[in-house]
């Protein structure tokens, strides 16, 4: 998700955001405009927005050659953009009781 930009002055470190239904109302610091910022992720390639949220794992190296993975983050990929990484993510999920199909939408649709 792109970093939030003040869309009067160009403003993009003094901003504070409040939570306000399901977006945030965000308010710039430097002169005052305030704007709602939907959350909804989007393609930054096509501008789509049925992406499919994809966990990956969050890998740091810890001794010597061996790695530690720390958690997961999600990203959002792009049914149309990156359709050849979500093949690829599905063909190596590392569990086969996971679900192989269609997984939800950022909205929760399958």
């Amino acid at each position: 998700m792109a970093i939030p930009v003040c869309p009067s002055c160009g403003e993009d470190t003094d901003l504070t955001g409040t939570p306000a239904g399901e977006g945030i109302r965000l308010t710039c610091g430097n002169c005052g405009h305030g704007w709602d910022r939907d959350m909804t992720p989007t393609c930054p390639t096509c501008g789509r927005s049925d992406l499919r949220p994809v966990p990956v794992a969050i890998i740091d190296k810890s001794r010597g050659t061996q790695l530690s993975m720390h958690g997961t983050r999600t990203e959002y990929l792009c049914r149309a953009c990156d359709a050849d990484d979500i093949a690829r993510w599905l063909k190596h999920l590392p569990n086969p009781l996971l679900p192989k199909g269609d997984l939800p939408t950022a909205d929760g649709r399958i």
